[in-house]
């Protein structure tokens, strides 16, 4: 009689029977610069608040992440209204940056106590078009092995869902991309990529300063069209100093911001006017 071999332990990083179940906060970013002439067009102090069908365009980015059923606590950092007060648990003011907000905004959720298990999704309030199911998708798909997850979406499913819509795109040889306005991160790690981020962040306006803190290697496999996605992955980790993963998805109101009248227009074509 065969004798019945001993069960192999379970992974407990990758095993869905064992693996932590992950909680999700979220930070959602509703700064902006007082003097941006585009909201003052629409008379509002900041762009998230610029209105369409009547409610605050953050207002559909807050409705969304709490019809996903998947994000607990909402910090929302920047001017609100009475409508965007209800449905966020904590205020936090402007700090005038985009990392200065996210810092802001993740240390306001830590004062309440973060989970290990705890993870947390960054949001801009300008992608109206961002709906629950999206939301939940990429929450469920997200990889859990990486401390920061910056989704990325290809040009063609842009351009299949908003026919003309005008982004700003990379091409590597995986494809051609536009950057989503959204991303995850372990909030356990973000001191240590927030300096380095804040420097490259600096450096976009120097090219040659830019070189040097990105290499002359990705560069030229950039420029060359040889880049890669895995490639580009590994040097963002080594730069950031975190284990760093792009999430390809299919979803183009990830990728789609509002910043200009003819985006304003394209929201409104796509949201339903509610009572």
């Amino acid at each position: 009689m065969n004798q019945a071999q001993p069960e192999a332990p379970r992974n407990p990083r990758t095993d869905p029977e064992t693996a932590p179940v992950t909680r999700w906060s979220a930070v959602v970013l509703g700064g902006g610069d007082p003097g941006d002439a585009f909201a003052a067009a629409h008379g509002v102090n900041v762009k998230p608040l610029i209105p369409i069908h009547g409610q605050p365009m953050a207002l559909y980015v807050l409705k969304a992440l709490r019809a996903s059923g998947q994000v607990s606590r909402i910090a929302y950092v920047g001017p609100t209204t009475p409508a965007i007060d209800a449905l966020v648990d904590t205020r936090v003011t402007d700090h005038g940056t985009l990392l200065s907000n996210l810092e802001a905004g993740v240390e306001a959720l830590g004062q309440t106590g973060l989970h290990p298990n705890e993870r947390v999704l960054v949001v801009t309030a300008d992608i109206p078009m961002l709906s629950a199911t999206q939301v939940t998708d990429v929450l469920q798909n997200a990889p859990r092995d990486a401390g920061l997850v910056y989704p990325v979406v290809r040009r063609e499913d842009c351009q299949a869902a908003y026919p003309g819509v005008k982004r700003t795109y990379a091409t590597v040889r995986d494809g051609t991309f536009t950057g989503g306005n959204l991303f995850i991160l372990d909030p356990a790690l973000i001191g240590q990529f927030l300096p380095k981020l804040r420097e490259l962040l600096d450096a976009r306006k120097a090219p040659l300063k830019m070189a040097g803190i990105i290499g002359g290697g990705i560069l030229f496999d950039f420029i060359t069209r040889r880049l890669t996605v895995q490639k580009l992955e590994d040097k963002v980790s080594q730069l950031l100093n975190v284990p760093a993963r792009a999430m390809i998805t299919s979803h183009a109101a990830i990728g789609t911001d509002v910043d200009k009248d003819a985006d304003l227009q394209l929201a409104e074509q796509h949201l339903t006017p509610r009572a």
